[in-house]
């Protein structure tokens, strides 16, 4: 096991104590008594000091270990001028692109700029470049190109090997390699930058620093002592055309015919090495060059790499890009609890830096009064980088901390109003569940615990959640506490108890939720369950909800134009909304993000939650603007400006019954003239209704993924 994260001995200067908050300029480092900064962590975010931002929980486990931390919270990129504000750093620069991916933060799915950023003060947009971590590293080397240079955050994690880009609609190779980083720390990363920072702080060159789970880096070769394995050989690829191997590279040597893979099902991956062999293995996926030209080859590493997640069996992977090789090593082995609660119980302010005043972040404005119970996410959904970024395996905080941290709120914010606006993280409800067995567990291999059905191994019970909802509601000052992160309600349907809980104490009158459809093939290629968990949480949210006098609501969330989604699927789904009396009223199209299994889907349409095959089938991939237009259309079905086009498809689909002015129908077969009422089919005004509820104009619920 490894060290604790709390448990090196700490640096020199930790005589100076911890900051009010970590400094931003030379006057503030002055003001603490600093000549240098040992660590300058560079952010694409607003600096928030509160443990629902990346930067603020890097900076202060890094204080925490005696280390002078400053920041360069979204610095002008045009030049290299900002990031000498704060000097040289003795040990390292980090940088991050932010708590969201730059170009998810600047770009709509349809690839059309935004004009605000919740994450910079006063939702300003334009505050941070595209590929913030390239551009950021690129200006550090500019200002001193001999400082060891490390990157993080979601946006380096999600790019760590050769990724689809949507925005250039080209693979892109690894950005180790443009942002020219020495280390790169994917997924949770505060075992490596602690162990990073000691190790340089005791004078050892970042260049040697090759052995930490977490990394990536780039290397000439592979060393003496590995033993590489083609990952074709461990997941077979169909009927190729061409004779040569695709793998061959002139840094990396064949596979060597010394493996079986024994697979039991779906769920354990058991590799029985020679006897002979005690070398450790490090798996060949294809190379950027061969990905970036072969769709079917991108899916398989796509799958391999998914298949290689789980920090207890996951083995080393290289990609070759050109003469080089990219290495990643294992990944972290997750916090456990006493951890956890130490990083969120340092001296945070919870506040966003005083040099912005008054300024609003709206970002930091959702989440000022909520708690972060848990990381982690074994759903696995495709289309969802929560997985991939932090793991499949739930770290859990201490009922204990969770409480504290309810209390400092009461206690310390300024604008508690005795409302705890969420106790959740990546879900709402995942907290202390976990495989039964950890044998089982370190084996599995399992993309999710809860598709295509619950996993008879995982525990779900969540009678101690209810007692830490009852805990934190009953406490002093608390008037109620809301669960706002995103429910699994097919988990919650295991435990009533649960769902009586949360319903008759916990929804502020909209309970947000999310099937994403309603049909078997998108389900399917999202990895999440039919429409069935979906009544019976629904059944037993009205059951509850009336059981408590409550008038209270479902809020369902869809998604458009996931692949494997046709025009006709759509339309049963258009047509569920229209039977249930719902209007959506925010939609979510599709979005392809870096590394993501559904990404590889719209990509190479291919299916790599199945073993790939050239000769196999090719899935339905939504790619066109006007395609993707379209199934957003039928979310919207309501919406008179989507008449047209919908009435275009439903001809197309040889369903044209469904044009018509009756309850049935599904759009009325003319447009409203200029003095005409817009009237639906079925005879209700457009005006009339919202989502099939009352409206309410002072609550626009949103979406968190």
């Amino acid at each position: 096991m490894p060290n604790p994260v709390h448990s090196y001995r700490k640096y020199w200067a930790e005589c100076f104590g911890p900051a009010p908050e970590l400094p931003m300029t030379r006057a503030e480092m002055d003001a603490l008594g600093w000549d240098s900064c040992d660590i300058i962590l560079v952010t694409g975010d607003a600096y928030v000091d509160h443990p629902s931002f990346g930067m603020a929980v890097i900076g202060r486990v890094l204080e925490a270990q005696g280390f002078r931390v400053g920041i360069i919270a979204q610095p002008d990129w045009t030049s290299d001028e900002e990031f000498k504000r704060l000097g040289r750093p003795n040990l390292f620069f980090g940088v991050a692109a932010g708590n969201m991916d730059s170009m998810i933060n600047r770009y709509t799915a349809d690839r059309k700029r935004r004009n605000d950023d919740a994450y910079t003060p006063n939702n300003e947009g334009g505050k941070r470049p595209d590929r913030a971590v390239v551009v950021y590293s690129q200006r550090v080397r500019e200002a001193y190109k001999d400082v060891p240079l490390i990157i993080g955050s979601i946006e380096a994690s999600l790019r760590r090997i050769a990724h689809y880009d949507y925005w250039s609609d080209k693979v892109r190779r690894s950005v180790l390699l443009d942002s020219r980083a020495d280390l790169l720390l994917y997924g949770n990363a505060e075992r490596a930058i602690v162990d990073i920072a000691h190790r340089l702080a005791a004078g050892e060159s970042v260049h040697n620093i090759r052995d930490l789970r977490g990394t990536g880096f780039v290397r000439k070769r592979v060393p003496e002592g590995w033993r590489v394995i083609d990952s074709s050989s461990i997941d077979a690829i169909g009927a190729t055309a061409p004779k040569t191997n695709p793998y061959e590279t002139p840094q990396g040597p064949e596979c060597e015919p010394d493996e079986i893979a024994v697979q039991q099902g779906e769920d354990v991956v058991r590799i029985l090495d020679r006897v002979d062999d005690d070398r450790p293995a490090v798996i060949r996926i294809p190379s950027y060059e061969t990905v970036k030209d072969d769709a079917v080859l991108y899916a398989h590493a796509s799958r391999v790499l998914h298949k290689e997640t789980n920090p207890h069996n996951a083995r080393p992977l290289i990609q070759a890009h050109g003469d080089r090789e990219v290495w990643l090593n294992s990944p972290p082995i997750p916090l456990e609890t006493d951890e956890l609660d130490w990083v969120f119980e340092l001296p945070y302010t919870r506040l966003p830096h005083s040099s912005y005043g008054d300024a609003r972040i709206p970002a930091y404005e959702m989440i000022r009064h909520s708690v972060n119970i848990m990381r982690g996410c074994f759903g696995g959904c495709t289309f969802c980088s929560i997985t991939e970024h932090e793991g499949r395996i739930i770290q859990n905080r201490s009922e204990g901390s969770i409480l504290r941290e309810v209390e400092a709120i009461r206690d310390t914010s300024p604008a508690f109003t005795g409302v705890i606006s969420d106790l959740g993280g990546p879900t709402a409800n995942m907290w202390r569940l976990a495989c039964k067995s950890r044998e089982i567990e370190a084996k599995c291999r399992k993309l999710s615990c809860v598709f295509p059905g619950i996993c008879k191994n995982l525990d779900t019970n969540q009678k101690p959640l209810v007692e830490l909802y009852r805990k934190a509601r009953e406490l002093p000052g608390v008037k109620k506490v809301l669960i706002a992160s995103g429910l699994r309600y097919d988990i919650a349907v295991e435990t009533p108890e649960y769902v009586e809980e949360l319903v008759t104490h916990h929804v502020g009158g909209y309970l947000k939720i999310a099937p994403e459809h309603t049909e078997e093939g998108p389900l399917n290629k999202m990895m999440k369950p039919g429409i069935g968990s979906y009544d019976r949480f629904k059944a037993m949210f009205e059951k509850y909800s009336k059981a408590a006098g409550k008038e209270q609501y479902l809020i369902p969330y869809f998604i458009a134009a996931h692949p494997g989604t046709s025009d006709r699927d759509m339309m049963n789904l258009a047509l569920w909304l229209k039977r249930n009396k719902y209007r959506a009223d925010q939609v979510q199209t599709f979005y392809p993000s870096p590394m993501a299994s559904a990404t590889a889907m719209y990509y190479s349409g291919k299916n790599p939650l199945q073993r790939i095959s050239r000769n196999g089938d090719t899935m339905p991939t939504v790619r066109g603007l006007n395609q993707r237009r379209l199934h957003k259309a039928f979310l919207r079905y309501h919406d008179p400006e989507n008449w047209p086009v919908l009435r275009k498809a439903l001809k197309q689909l040889g369903r044209t019954d469904l044009i018509g002015s009756g309850k049935m129908h599904l759009v009325p077969p003319r447009q409203p003239g200029k003095r005409h009422a817009v009237v639906e089919p079925g005879g209700k005004s457009f005006a009339t209704q919202h989502n099939g509820l009352p409206r309410n104009p002072k609550r626009k619920p949103g979406r968190r993924r």
